[in-house]
């Protein structure tokens, strides 16, 4: 039988107070999306007098959720998939090929993660009309490709640097190209990081509002978040749809989270010590 000492019993007390207040926000939210409006602004708090479910059905077909699901399942998709890729390649040219200029550029991408995006939104859009990127879904991507760079670079950095390169000598002996080499040998072995590195991304754009709001007007290419912003007008609040809005969206990137979230800790661990 496991012994408590006083020191143990009071870290696990504090674990479970603090896991409580992260949790009584989903409580609201969950508890208050299948109340009237009128129950809601009543008691927020309590448990409601009659469930309406069918506030559900109503904002399936408001929100029009089937399109929006598609939206942002096909911007996190693409912008995880492009990012992958790029990141990684370029991370392992900077750990492969150490010189000033690669040292310098790993310099910038790391200071850029510091710049507020307020500071860089107009300028972004200007560029982005220019170009003719605007109201587009790749247009998106690829600002996605932008902003998410420097932290997926500076990730994969450290933990390439614990693969050992004897690896990859004997893969050029055995005739391995460069790509094949990355790809072939290298690549596998980012798995952790990688995992790691697709879960940050999909939580980060998959509740991103801010950047799908300055380049999707259209309403067919709306995300979840645009599509639940529309239940606030400039008179009007609908909150108890907005909460179930807002539970049909969230849902799917917490099932994800939870059944990834294992790989985190271990990809950042295992990029932390340089084998």
């Amino acid at each position: 039988m496991r012994e408590y000492s006083p020191r143990l019993l009071g870290l696990e007390a504090v674990g479970w107070i603090v896991a409580i207040v992260f949790l009584v926000p989903f409580y609201f939210v969950g508890i208050n999306s299948v109340k009237g409006f009128g129950d809601l602004l009543a008691n927020a708090a309590g448990w409601p007098e009659v469930f309406r479910f069918d506030n559900y059905s109503r904002v399936w077909d408001i929100m029009r959720f089937p399109s929006a699901f598609t939206n942002s399942l096909l911007i996190t998709v693409l912008s995880n998939m492009g990012l992958i890729v790029i990141s990684s390649m370029a991370a392992y040219r900077m750990v492969r090929k150490p010189s000033r200029f690669n040292m310098l550029l790993l310099f910038l991408f790391v200071s850029a993660m510091v710049i507020p995006f307020q500071s860089i939104m107009i300028p972004l859009v200007k560029v982005a009309s220019e170009l003719n990127l605007m109201n587009s879904i790749w247009g998106l991507v690829i600002a996605y490709f932008g902003f998410g760079v420097s932290l997926n670079i500076f990730l994969f950095h450290g933990f390439i640097k614990s693969i050992p390169k004897e690896i990859e000598e004997s893969a050029v002996v055995d005739g391995c190209s460069p790509y094949g080499v990355f790809w072939r040998i290298v690549f596998p072995l980012l798995k952790p990081m990688t995992v790691t590195i697709v879960l940050l991304n999909s939580l980060w754009i998959w509740n991103d509002f801010l950047l799908p709001l300055l380049f999707l007007y259209d309403p067919g290419l709306r995300t979840i978040p645009l599509a639940t912003y529309s239940f606030f007008g400039q008179y009007t609040k609908q909150w108890d749809l907005a909460l179930a809005g807002l539970v049909m969206g969230i849902t799917p990137i917490i099932i994800f989270f939870l059944l990834m979230q294992k790989h985190i800790i271990a990809g950042i661990t295992a990029g932390s010590v340089k084998g």
